[in-house]
């Protein structure tokens, strides 16, 4: 399967225009697919969302999960998943397909100072066992939030040991 993650696009063919804001707190979110709705709203409430276009709120403090320009909005509560970027209480969900949460990028740090964690789920992607089109909330690839969880862990180590 062709994805972001192995430098193809997780965009999906036509929906790259009209920059829709999100109805409540006017981020512009990246488009998702039928597949990626259907596969994290919870079972009986993708009807009447899909073959709209739809994309994903990523603000944090935004209750929307996914809107569309005909006004329907499905909110995080209607999600069969946590959404990671939604979430301030561990388990925080970082990548969807290997189960790798930021608490297990913080104890890999904490314990070794960096975290091959990365590097496991690239190993996994050129295996061919990603899905994050349909496993993923946001539809993309979690190694660039997953590599900014790595790097934030660092700087977070580094400060508390600086503080020592």
């Amino acid at each position: 399967m062709s994805s972001c993650c192995d430098g193809g696009s997780c965009e999906k063919p036509g929906t790259s225009g009209g920059q829709g804001a999100c109805p409540r707190c006017g981020a512009v979110g990246r488009v998702v697919g039928d597949e990626t709705v259907r596969s994290i709203v919870k079972p009986g409430r993708a009807e009447g969302l899909l073959a709209v276009e739809r994309r994903f709120c990523r603000t944090p403090t935004c209750a929307v999960l996914y809107y569309g320009a005909d006004g329907l909005v499905v909110e995080k509560s209607a999600a069969a998943v946590r959404v990671g970027v939604k979430e301030t209480e561990d388990p925080v969900p970082l990548c969807y397909c290997f189960g790798f949460t930021h608490a297990d990028v913080r104890r890999q740090v904490a314990e070794r100072g960096d975290s091959d964690i990365p590097a496991r789920i690239t190993a996994e992607v050129r295996a061919g066992r990603c899905a994050c089109e349909v496993k993923n909330p946001s539809g993309a690839c979690c190694l660039g939030e997953v590599n900014a969880a790595v790097k934030q862990a660092r700087e977070d180590l580094a400060r508390r040991l600086s503080a020592v």
